[in-house]
C-alpha cells in the first residue's frame, strides 16, 4: 500500500494514509481524466489486486485463529490473561517449545529475552537493560499487548491490580510495558503448567 502511494505521488496523486486512501487510489486508476501513463495504471491495478488478495487471506486466517482460540484449550487458557488475544496465544502455541521444559516462569521470560542482563562482581549482582535475546516474535506481541493494557489503565485512571497501578504511576510507559510483558510471560508459563485459567491475585 505504501509502495503504491509512493509511486503514484510521483505523478502528482497524493493520497492520505488509511482505508480512504485505497478507495481514492482505485478511483484515480480508473479515472480517464487523471493524467497517468498506461503502464502506471496497469502496475497500480496489479498492486491493488495483490492488496485485495492479501486482505482476503488475512481475514480468513484471522477468522480461523479466532475460531481455534475458542476450541483449543491452551489458546483459550492463554487468552484469559489481560493483554493476550488470539494472535499472541497462537504465536506462543506455535513458536514456543513445550512450556513444561522450562523450570520456572523466569526461565521462559529469559528465553523470550524479557529479563535484564546480569553482571555479577564481588558477589554483587547488577541488573542491566533487558537482553532482547531470544524469541523476538512472541516478545514483540507481549509488549504490544502490555502497551494496550497500560493505555487502558491510563484511560481509566487506575487498575484493580495494585502492582500494575503502582508500576504505571512511577515508570515511563515503555519501561512499564516491558515489565508487564515479563510478568505476562510468567503468567503464560504458570497457566500452562498448572492447567488453570488466569486469576488476578
Amino acid at each position: 500500500m505504501n509502495a503504491l502511494r509512493g509511486h503514484l505521488s510521483e505523478f502528482g496523486l497524493v493520497a492520505p494514509k488509511g482505508p480512504a486512501s485505497l478507495r481514492l487510489l482505485e478511483n484515480a486508476l480508473v479515472d480517464e481524466a487523471a493524467d497517468l501513463p498506461d503502464p502506471v495504471r496497469e502496475m497500480g491495478t496489479i498492486c491493488l489486486d495483490q492488496i485485495a488478495q492479501l486482505t482476503a487471506v488475512i481475514a480468513r486466517l484471522a477468522n480461523e485463529l479466532e475460531a481455534a482460540s475458542k476450541t483449543d484449550t491452551d489458546l483459550e487458557r492463554f487468552s484469559t490473561i489481560p493483554g493476550i488475544g488470539p494472535v499472541t496465544a497462537g504465536a506462543v502455541a506455535a513458536f514456543a517449545p513445550d512450556l513444561d521444559t522450562f523450570g520456572s516462569g523466569r526461565n521462559f521470560a529469559a528465553w523470550l529475552g524479557l529479563v535484564p542482563r546480569q553482571r555479577s562482581t564481588g558477589g554483587k549482582a547488577k541488573l542491566g537493560a533487558v537482553s532482547k535475546m531470544g524469541q523476538a516474535d512472541i516478545r514483540r506481541l507481549l509488549i504490544v499487548g502490555a502497551m494496550s493494557v497500560i493505555r487502558w489503565v491510563a484511560r481509566k485512571g487506575g487498575s484493580p491490580n495494585r502492582w500494575l497501578a503502582a508500576l504505571v504511576a512511577r515508570k515511563p510507559k515503555m519501561v512499564a510495558a516491558v515489565a508487564l510483558a515479563n510478568k505476562m510471560a510468567r503468567m503464560i508459563w504458570a497457566v500452562s503448567t498448572k492447567q488453570e485459567d488466569y486469576r488476578m491475585a
